[in-house]
Parts: structure tokens; C-alpha cells; sequence
């Protein structure tokens, strides 16, 4: 192992780095108050919702009661393209306990979900009407509802409906509509496609390359919450509990599909059993909310998890190449990364699988393309690390094969190219630490015992091999983040903000930070969430809420801060301070700089002759990402053993070394890095939807036969973070939900390599590709 690895896990990796964040400007100021420490931020603090969910006492979507409820099931086509020409609903409509069976010959007019991503608050997955004609887009959609009773006198009548199709072409063969003829990808309104230098030319002229295909199939969404929504009329005024994670977002869609002013709809969602992307905006919302009106009566609709499989996106098949040419020392000439993805029509998320390769590592010249083959299929959504999860999976396993050519040890080669500023944009890195995460990652998983030829080490019939790759998701802050902070004389505060708790540790985390910054007992501060009446727009999506939460609440305790000097006025120990100069200690302020100089809240407030004080205030414009190039990044190690006889495939060992900014709660911060790569290592050796080219039909709708990692399949995870702040975002942190999930296929795949001398190109990595 090369001088640049052997280097000591130095103090840097430590959590005991304690460095504050020192420029990042809201409006325009520095922090002063990120500079505080009060044992609060960082600490390993238990979810304070943890006990209500494991007492049964957290209400779910589907377990709001309610007078008179009826429940929903739905009929699903089958067929990929055409239209109804019989729907058979007296059947159905004569069960036991039936209220209701809507079709498009009675469901109300509804204009189609305003698509994600098309408007600030839009959060349809499609841009498809709903069940308003009888034509079929997607074998799957539904064309009939039932209400009834009880949820199984629903589900046995919606099984009498018969439905005849007249069938049209469609396509549902990948390589059929490649062919057809592909367009270029777009994402967030910007195209996909990137072109510096001759990349080609500089590739064949590298006198060291690598040039090959990858491919990830399908995935679908699988969290634990199924998707549910319960609904109910009050004159003009809807109400939704939803599982969503996009509050604001869909009562702003809901109102514009029922010619609705936005204040007019409700929608509540204060716990959610995971998310990771699927939970926005879907037919089942909408179709609950046409029958409770139609129906009169308040509507529960839960899907089935095959239901899931049918009317939820999830992540689309990928066709990649990833070409790299080096020089004799290692250094990139050429990085090219196209490829193909599948999207439908009324949808607007191919996977972008170049993302991470556009900051990745520093190279001469850079050719990245993501093109779009059009097929008649469920449309795609967000699936955790969209884009990066799979692209990471086609460069790293390239990068690792590079090594090989070179005869150089991987992370060396990935050392070597590390970029001094973001290798398209020019811009400086607000903060990157990743060589020091490599460092201290291949120290503690010894990566200096991994043998650099195939196949050397045995145990037994078990072949055993390491492998490594990085980990890099970037660093977002949407707009829309506001908050309402209110502070009483009795020295308890009240944050509310429209965001979302789903499993992540939200709430605990924001309680932490501002009861930090109020200089409060955390037992003192509750925050209110998951309600679309509460201040900000803020997604649960990208890693991004953490810090646009933190943006917000900095701005209204800003505001905060100003008014209590306001109302302390001159006979104050106060006096004369701006709000940069104070900050919250022990339920007061106090000087930052001179801490005896403090007065209460309380008293402020008694003087002033008030009970409490409530401010609202919007945050920054998230300015700091043009300025910077902003990512949180990873060092992932597996050690995998490979079964010689049978091909099996097991991890033994995995560790995720992390650079992620500030570690705002060291306990759930551990649980997303985990949960992150144990979602990885399903993707690596066992997530695959599939896709009948036939039909267009998902064959395999159930957790039976979609498998995900169970406990037996997750090894012991080891996790470790730099805790290094960056300075230019709110309180120094980066987000950490999605990065766990990038460069795990890649690092299980090349310690299969290292293992058998077989390179897995196509994921997942199952026994027959290794026999």
C-alpha cells in the first residue's frame, strides 16, 4: 500500500474536531451564534418521537379515525396501451357493504397533477388525467374505485369488476425504443449532457484505459408505511392526513386538480414511515378525495403493496458507459460517461447518473450525456440518491478497473485525481475532505491486509476479496424554507416549520439546534411539523431539509433576537447590542464576548409587559450554492466472501468513513448512514423489478418476490465522519440521508472482483453471474 494510504487516521477524522462555521451569511452577516457550543448540537440524543411509535401512540396516515369512514381498494389495468371498452361494475356495486364504485363514467372533473418540478409547488408524479376517459397509458393504471365498509368488503368487491380493452401498440421494450430513437435528458430544467475537450480524442490517445458498459435494472419503492391517505370534505374545504413528504407541495397541487384556492385544502402528515422519494403526489390521493366527495363521506385508502408496484414510480433501468484514459502516473485524460435511461411521456425524471461524475475527480477533458428512450410504463420518480446511486455504481467500478490496468493500488488512483476546485465548474470546494476520509477509513477497516491479486485469499470453500469506492452526493438548500418561533415568559419556546419527520430524526435534530441557540434545556423547545398550515414550503427530498429548516430558524431567531432587544430597551444589561454581538445562554441573552453581561427572557418579557413573543421569518435564498461547490462525500470498504461451489455471495464486513459537514445528532446520523447502505447493498445484490416487455407488467409487485436485504444479509456496519464544518451553510452541515447509498454497489462489486477476477458489470450481482 502506497505512502499516500499508509498515512495515520490522524485527528482529523476525530470527532472531537470542534471548529465552527465562520462565514456563512444569511442576508449577508456572518453566524455569530454557530460559534456556540452547549452540549446539544452533536450529541447522540435519542428520537423524542421513539417512544409514542414503539407505545403504538403515533398516528400514521392511515390510523386517523374518523365518523363514518368508508374504505377504498382500487382496480388496476392490464394492459400497457389502449383504451376501455366494457367495464363490468354491478357486481361490485351489489357486494356486501358497498357505498360507491367510481369509474370515469361518474368520477368528478379533475384537471391532471401539476407535474413534479414543472412549478415551485408542484408535486405530481405524472401529468396523466385521472380516471377521466377511458384511455389506458401504463399497465397498471387504475380504472375503477370502490368504497365500502370495511376494507375487506372493498377489496372483495373490487375483484368483481370486469374490464375488456381494446389493445394499441405500445412500447415497452427498452432496446425497442432506443432504437426508435432516443432525447436528451433533462433534469431540473437542465440538460444532461456536458462536453469539455476532445474526450475521444484524448481517450485514444491515453496510453492506459478502461472503456465498458454497465447496467442497473428497475427498482421500486418498498418503505415500511405503505401509502395511504385519509380524506374528508368539509363544504368546499379538503382535509387530508397524508404519508407524504411534501406537505405544502400537495396542498398546493390537490387545490389546483379541484379548481381549489390553496388555503382551501388541509393536509396534516406528522409521521411517515418512510419515504426515501416515493411519497409526493400519486393517483390514490386524488382518487380518495374525488370519492369522498362523490360519496359524501370521509374516504381511507391505503394501497396494497402491489398497488405500490402499479401506480408508484420508482427508479429506471440504466445503460452505461463509462470510459476513462489515464497517463502513466494515473492522472485522467479523459472521462466519458453517456448512456440511456427509460422515461414515459408524462413524466419529467430520467435517472442522471452523471452527476456524481461531474465533481468527482479532476481529468484534461470530460464528456457526459444522459439521453431518454421513451416507453409506455408507471412513470419515474425519486428514489433515494437519484442519479448518483447508480452513476457511482458504472464510475467506481470503472476507476477500480483503471487501477488494475495501472497495476496501482485504487484508493492511490483516486487520491491522485483528486480535483483542487470542481473540475466543470471552476469553482472552489466549500468544503472537501475526502482524502482524509479515505485515510482514516482504510486504517480502521485494514485495508492494507486486501491483496491486490484476484483470488488470493481463501477460506475455506469462501474466496474473500476488499473493495472500495466513493461516495459523493451534492449539497442542496431549496427555497421556500420559513419558520415561526414562539418564546414565553415561562421560558419554553415553540418552533413550527412545514416539514417532515419520516423516520430520519427531524424533529429531534431541530429541537436540538434550537434549543442551542435559544440557550434552552431541550426539554424546554418543542417543534411542530407535517402540516401544510404551518409557515414554509419545504421538501423532505435531495438531503436538503436539515439545512433549509436551519436557515429558516436562524432567520426567524434573528428576528427573535432583535425584538427582545427591542422590548429590553435601555435599562438593560443589554444595552446598545446589536443581535450579532448576543446569544441565548442559560434562558436568556447574554454578550457573546462578555457572557455577565445577560438578561432573561423572562424578564425582558415581564418588563415589556408580555406573556410571550412569536416572530415568523423566511430564510436566505440559498445564494451559497453558486458561489461554492457544495457535496457531502464518503469512503465506502466492503469485504465480501464469494462461495467457490455454489456462487453466493455474502458481505462480511462493511465501513462507511463520511465527510459530511457538522454532525448535528451523532445517534441518527449513525441510523441514516446505515440505513443508507443497507439500501446500497440491496441494490448491489438483490433489487430488481421485473419488467415483462411483453405486457409492460411489473411481474414481481410483492416483498415475496422483490427482495430486499432482511438481517441475515446486513454484516456489522461500521460508520465514521470528519465532523469538519463547512463554513458557507447553515450551522456547517451537509446532508447525510442519501450519501449512504452511493458507491456501495460499486465498493461490493470490486471486492467481488478482488475475490473471484470476475468483474460484475450488470447489477444486481447474483449467483448465476458468477458461476
Amino acid at each position: 500500500m502506497s505512502n499516500l494510504i499508509r498515512g495515520a487516521a490522524q485527528a482529523v477524522m476525530k470527532k472531537a474536531v470542534q471548529l465552527a462555521p465562520d462565514s456563512w451569511m444569511p442576508g449577508g452577516e456572518p453566524d455569530p451564534l454557530s460559534r456556540q457550543k452547549h452540549g446539544l448540537v452533536g450529541a447522540p440524543i435519542s428520537r423524542i418521537d421513539g417512544p409514542l411509535k414503539v407505545q403504538g401512540a403515533a398516528r400514521f396516515a392511515a390510523e386517523m379515525p374518523m365518523d363514518g369512514l368508508v374504505y377504498a381498494a382500487l382496480a388496476y389495468s392490464t394492459i400497457a396501451k389502449g383504451r376501455i371498452v366494457h367495464l363490468e361494475t354491478g357486481a361490485a356495486e351489489a357486494a356486501p357493504g358497498v357505498v360507491l364504485v367510481m369509474t370515469h363514467r361518474n368520477a368528478p372533473r379533475m384537471k391532471p397533477m401539476p407535474l413534479f418540478m414543472t412549478a415551485e409547488k408542484a408535486a405530481g408524479g405524472s401529468s396523466l388525467p385521472i380516471m377521466q376517459d377511458a384511455e389506458i397509458h401504463w399497465n397498471g393504471q387504475p380504472v375503477a374505485l370502490v368504497l365500502a365498509e370495511s376494507q375487506e368488503e372493498a377489496d372483495h368487491a373490487v375483484s368483481l369488476i370486469e374490464a375488456r380493452y381494446e389493445t394499441a401498440p405500445a412500447m415497452t421494450s427498452f432496446a425497442a425504443a432506443k432504437a426508435k430513437g432516443t432525447t436528451p435528458g433533462l433534469f431540473m430544467g437542465q440538460p444532461l449532457g456536458t462536453k469539455v475537450g476532445d474526450a475521444a480524442g484524448a481517450l485514444a490517445a491515453a496510453p492506459h484505459k478502461v472503456d465498458a458498459v454497465y447496467t442497473t435494472p428497475r427498482h421500486n419503492h418498498n418503505p415500511i408505511e405503505l401509502h395511504a391517505a385519509t380524506v374528508h370534505w368539509q363544504g368546499d374545504r379538503l382535509r387530508i392526513h397524508d404519508a407524504t413528504q411534501a406537505v405544502g407541495h400537495t396542498a398546493w397541487s390537490v387545490a389546483q386538480v379541484f379548481g381549489l384556492d390553496e388555503a382551501q385544502v388541509h393536509v396534516t402528515s406528522p409521521y411517515v414511515g418512510g419515504g426515501f422519494g416515493s411519497k409526493t403526489l400519486w393517483p390514490h390521493q386524488v382518487l380518495a378525495a374525488a370519492a369522498a366527495r362523490l360519496a359524501g363521506r370521509p374516504v381511507r385508502i391505503v394501497l396494497s403493496r402491489e398497488g405500490v408496484y402499479r401506480i408508484v414510480g420508482g427508479r429506471t433501468v440504466t445503460e452505461q458507459r463509462v470510459a476513462l484514459g489515464a497517463d502513466g502516473e494515473g492522472r485522467l485524460q479523459a472521462v466519458i460517461h453517456t448512456g440511456t435511461v427509460a422515461m414515459t411521456a408524462h413524466n419529467a425524471l430520467p435517472e442522471p447518473f452523471i452527476l456524481a461524475t461531474r465533481g468527482a475527480y479532476a481529468a484534461r477533458t470530460f464528456e457526459l450525456d444522459v439521453e431518454v428512450a421513451t416507453l409506455d410504463m408507471v412513470a419515474n420518480t425519486f428514489m433515494r440518491a437519484p442519479g448518483e446511486a447508480v452513476g457511482t455504481f458504472a464510475l467506481e467500478c470503472a476507476m477500480d478497473e483503471l487501477a488494475v490496468e495501472l497495476g496501482m493500488d485504487p484508493i492511490e488512483l483516486r487520491i491522485r485525481n483528486e480535483p483542487d476546485k470542481d473540475p466543470l465548474e471552476g469553482t472552489p470546494f466549500s468544503s472537501r475532505n475526502i482524502v482524509a476520509a479515505y485515510r482514516a477509513g482504510a486504517e480502521r477497516f485494514g485495508w492494507n491486509e486486501r491483496h491486490p491479486s484476484p483470488g488470493a485469499r481463501r477460506e475455506g470453500e469462501w474466496l474473500v476479496g476488499m473493495g472500495c469506492a466513493t461516495a459523493t452526493y451534492p449539497y442542496y438548500r431549496m427555497p421556500g424554507g420559513a419558520a415561526r418561533i414562539r418564546l414565553g415568559r415561562d421560558g419554553r419556546a415553540h418552533v413550527a416549520v412545514a416539514a417532515h419527520e419520516m423516520g430520519m430524526g427531524t424533529a429531534t435534530v431541530q429541537t436540538q439546534i434550537a434549543a442551542e441557540r435559544l440557550g434552552l434545556p431541550l426539554d424546554h423547545v418543542s417543534f411542530a411539523y407535517g402540516d401544510s398550515t404551518l409557515p414554509g414550503t419545504i421538501l423532505a427530498g435531495g438531503s436538503q431539509q436539515t439545512a433549509a429548516i436551519g436557515a429558516a430558524v436562524i432567520a426567524a431567531h434573528r428576528k427573535l433576537v432583535e425584538e427582545l432587544l427591542t422590548l429590553a430597551g435601555n435599562d438593560t444589561p443589554l444595552a446598545g447590542l446589536k443581535a450579532d454581538e448576543v446569544g441565548g445562554l442559560d434562558g436568556g441573552l447574554a454578550k457573546l464576548d462578555e457572557p455577565e453581561r445577560r438578561e432573561s427572557y423572562a424578564s425582558i418579557l415581564m418588563r415589556a409587559g408580555r406573556e410571550d413573543l412569536v416572530v415568523e421569518a423566511e430564510g436566505s435564498q440559498p445564494l451559497e450554492t453558486q458561489h461554492w461547490s457544495m457535496h457531502s462525500y464518503g469512503a465506502m470498504f466492503a469485504e465480501v466472501k464469494v462461495n467457490a461451489v455454489t456462487g453466493e455471495v455474502r458481505v462480511s464486513r462493511f465501513l462507511g468513513s463520511f465527510d459530511c459537514g457538522r454532525i448535528l445528532n451523532a445517534k441518527t446520523a449513525a441510523s441514516q448512514f446505515r440505513g443508507g447502505i443497507i439500501m446500497g447493498l440491496g441494490l448491489a445484490l438483490m433489487e430488481e423489478t421485473q419488467f415483462d416487455e411483453r405486457t409492460g407488467r411489473i411481474m414481481n409487485p410483492s416483498l415475496a418476490e422483490y427482495h430486499v436485504p432482511v438481517h441475515l444479509d446486513v454484516p456489522a456496519i461500521d460508520v465514521i465522519w470528519t465532523d469538519i464544518p463547512d463554513p458557507h451553510t447553515p450551522m456547517g452541515a451537509h446532508g447525510v440521508g442519501e450519501i449512504g447509498i452511493t458507491g456501495v454497489g460499486a465498493a461490493v462489486a470490486n471486492a467481488v472482483f478482488n475475490a473471484t477476477g470476475k468483474r460484475i458489470r450488470d447489477l444486481p450481482i447474483t449467483l448465476d453471474k458468477l458461476l
